[in-house]
């Protein structure tokens, strides 16, 4: 298995990413229906660019595999806080399963926070001399 753990990790990084990346850009042409969506649910609507920055941004930098661990800490606190704020209740099966999904995703990114980004990475390039 060796020999495929660089090009895993990057599928990794590509899987984890991929919904943040296509979420963050929809949410700029969604801005309005996004912001109401957040009032409705306690939290303030002025939060949506910071939303937007940690998950396009997020994404983007985990792609890349460039400050990776950063932006994976910042992405497992973002799925963690959204299972809490968005996702809590639990008569609810869709609710149920996108708070289970934000855990599991959040532990992905834990994981890349633990282990690096891989060979197949910016902040592999810049570490070798």
């Amino acid at each position: 298995m060796e020999k495929f753990q660089a090009p895993l990790a990057l599928l990794a990084r590509l899987f984890l990413a991929y919904i943040f990346v296509v979420e963050g850009w929809e949410k700029l042409f969604r801005y309005e229906g996004t912001a109401a969506y957040m009032d409705a649910n306690g939290v303030p609507a002025s939060l949506l660019p910071l939303v937007i920055m940690t998950e396009l941004g997020g994404g983007i930098l985990v792609t890349l595999g460039f400050m990776a661990r950063y932006a994976a800490l910042a992405l497992a606190g973002f799925c963690l806080l959204t299972a809490l704020l968005f996702h809590t209740d639990f008569a609810n099966v869709e609710q149920l399963i996108n708070f289970n999904k934000n855990i599991a995703i959040a532990g992905g990114f834990l994981a890349l926070a633990a282990f690096g980004p891989g060979a197949l990475s910016i902040d592999e390039r810049r570490r070798r001399p």
